[in-house]
């Protein structure tokens, strides 16, 4: 599937796993793939970016391994460690019968290594490349993301032990970021970059169409059409990405629901709003008048 990709064809695979993009999305992961630079991409929470990561793996018919970000993750966490019970077991088993240097060489071996994403990354040895996905980078400190510089700059890693451990072939990399944070400039120089926002009306409706089969179509644009106005609001703190409206839209359709009204808003609002006090700020009344819908219940 490598040495056949288009950006054209991307599209079509992309929207065969269920995920629906556009041309500057299919270009920007074609970039990424033909000249091997790892992409970063931004955007709203809940639109659809570690979803990438996980359709092209599909796509690609390869592995997806991800490195989810954290605050006070460190290098050992992301790389490596020592596999430290099972070593002190096998000391105990051959203290007596092998030399220091012998027990040395022999538990400061790759067996008693636990791989951790990114050395697991560039071990990897299937047929393709694998997909490697740094999931939220904006939560990880800023002293791993200048870890996270000279790695993607080579892809290879040192352990003082076995020396320097270098891809044989270089995995393809997504990087992510709510923007929590600003990602500093040598990052994003190592890296292609692509902005997701919140999808169109349209674009958002044939999400919908693809993932929540059984939904009326009259019900499908209310949906869409009361979470943008929700979006347009300045004073909704939390709004809802994509993966809220399909939450909304699942337990919807399971509720085999055919029209909004007040009273089946107000039971299933918690799908796309997930703090008391945006859920006090709505009037939903006047919001399903401005959507085309009565007062309701």
């Amino acid at each position: 599937m490598l040495g056949k990709l288009t950006v054209e064809n991307l599209v079509v695979e992309l929207e065969k796993e269920l995920y629906v993009a556009d041309q500057e999305l299919a270009t920007a992961l074609f970039l990424a793939i033909a000249i091997k630079k790892p992409l970063l991409i931004e955007g709203e929470p809940g639109c659809g970016k570690t979803e990438i990561a996980k359709v092209l793996a599909k796509i690609l018919n390869t592995e997806l391994i991800r490195l989810q970000c954290y605050e006070g993750l460190d290098a050992s966490d992301a790389i490596y460690e020592w596999n430290y019970p099972r070593q002190l077991l096998y000391i105990k088993m051959i203290e007596a019968s092998k030399s220091p240097q012998e027990v040395e060489e022999e538990i400061f071996s790759e067996k008693y290594l636990l791989k951790r994403p990114l050395l697991k990354a560039i071990t990897y040895d299937g047929p393709r490349p694998p997909v490697l996905l740094i999931d939220e980078i904006d939560r990880a400190d800023e002293e791993f993301e200048g870890f996270l510089l000279e790695f993607l700059a080579e892809y290879q890693v040192t352990i003082p032990e076995l020396g320097t451990i270098k891809a044989k072939v270089e995995p393809i990399t997504i990087l992510t970021s709510n923007r929590t944070r600003e990602i500093g400039d040598g990052l994003k120089r190592r890296c292609l970059y692509l902005y997701i926002s919140y999808p169109s009306k349209e674009k958002e409706l044939r999400i919908l169409k693809l993932k929540v089969k059984d939904l009326d179509q009259t019900v499908s644009e209310k949906i869409v059409n009361f979470v943008n106005l929700i979006r347009s609001r300045n004073d909704i703190m939390k709004k809802p990405g994509v993966a809220e409206t399909l939450d909304w839209a699942r337990a919807l359709s399971m509720m085999n629901v055919k029209d909004l009204d007040k009273k089946v808003v107000l039971g299933t609002l918690p799908c796309i709003l997930k703090t008391q006090e945006d859920l006090m700020r709505l009037d939903i009344d006047i919001m399903l008048n401005q959507i085309g819908v009565g007062k309701g219940v």
